[in-house]
């Protein structure tokens, strides 16, 4: 329940933000970092269109989306850790601190990012890496959950775990063909190689897992379809169908990687592997998006390592370094003004539906 009321407080703290200052500091043109205020409260936006073809409300509203989900990913790197009080403190300073300027620097034509000429469709950056590094920073500053590592932590409700990821999949088609802000064959491909490229990286997050563990999963298998929304998510709108189904099988096989040798390795607690799914997997399509493309209206797909892969790399590397800085400044002034941030370890016990909310998931 403690979960649910994060995220739930969090799209309506978002909304108001990006509604204030966010879409101002985000996507008026400002220097090469940050936009300027010249539409804070949305000061100037009616009714009128954005270069004359879509209505400047519903590309707000469209992108207020991405600004909400993106704080709300990097709860489950820490969930049933942080006081109520410290997550909305951090969400408030990290979204302003590194999603407005990542946002800026990527998809605003004067950001430092896109200056470069960076390809970031739909979010890789911008969204999954952003949100990724952060919540690998907050997990290692807190610690892990009592018991970590001892006692059996399982899944909750499994049943609920699939009907998660098949929302998540059917609402990726909006994220990632929406983000062409037209109905055309850009669109349409976009929607496409979604599909095959999430198909792909959980069928191949299977066979990993069955070929390793002996059993494939049903949380694996969602997990793998996570991964690979991920992963196609920078590329959607560059690369076709055989491109993402190598995206896809990229996805699969690192991001299990990351999710179980790599977190073990490290000892650090990400719950639901926000930085093994989210943060690697956002690094995988990013990168991929330099190597994998579409040339001309023929459709002919391309493999090319050269210099749009340095470029791509280079926008990974500064979103990985300034989400790290500002998540890591935004907990400690968080713990700062809430007299810590982590919960007592008896809260943690008696656990966050009851001690944060008052309520418990179930009537008896």
């Amino acid at each position: 329940l403690s979960v649910l009321v994060q995220c739930f407080a969090i799209t309506c703290l978002m909304t108001l933000l990006w509604t204030i200052y966010g879409y101002s500091l985000a996507y008026t043109e400002g220097n090469a970092y940050i936009g300027g205020l010249d539409k804070l409260f949305l000061k100037g936006i009616g009714v009128g269109t954005i270069d004359g073809y879509i209505p400047e409300s519903v590309y707000f509203t469209f992108q207020m989306t991405f600004a909400i989900i993106t704080p709300a990913l990097i709860v489950g790197a820490f969930a049933e850790r942080m006081k109520f009080s410290a997550v909305m403190i951090f969400m408030a300073l990290w979204f302003t601190l590194s999603y407005l300027p990542v946002w800026h620097m990527v998809w605003q034509s004067g950001g430092l990012i896109a200056g470069w000429g960076a390809t970031d469709f739909a979010g890789g950056t911008v969204v999954h890496i952003n949100a990724g590094m952060a919540g690998l920073v907050a997990c290692m500053v807190l610690g892990a959950r009592k018991g970590y590592g001892k006692e059996n932590m399982t899944p909750h409700n499994v049943p609920f775990v699939l009907i998660g990821a098949a929302l998540l999949w059917v609402g990726w088609f909006g994220f990632n063909a929406g983000s062409e802000l037209a109905a055309d064959g850009t669109a349409g491909m976009a929607q496409l190689v979604t599909q095959v490229a999430t198909a792909t990286a959980a069928f191949t997050w299977m066979l990993v897992e069955w070929c390793s563990k002996g059993k494939p999963t049903a949380v694996g298998i969602a997990t793998g379809a996570v991964a690979g929304l991920v992963a196609i998510t920078p590329a959607s709108g560059s690369v076709g169908p055989m491109g993402s189904i190598l995206i896809g099988v990229a996805a699969g096989i690192v991001c299990y990687w990351a999710s179980t040798s790599l977190k073990k390795a490290l000892g650090y607690d990400d719950s639901f592997d926000v930085f093994g799914v989210h943060g690697i997997g956002g690094i995988v399509g990013a990168l991929l998006t330099g190597c994998l493309f579409i040339e001309g209206d023929a459709g002919t797909e391309s493999f090319k390592v050269g210099g749009q892969l340095w470029i791509q790399a280079k926008a990974v590397i500064v979103t990985i370094i300034w989400s790290g800085v500002a998540a890591f400044i935004s907990i400690k002034i968080a713990g700062v003004l809430c007299g810590g941030i982590r919960s007592s370890e008896d809260d943690e016990t008696e656990g966050l539906d009851v001690t944060d909310h008052g309520e418990g998931g179930y009537s008896l």
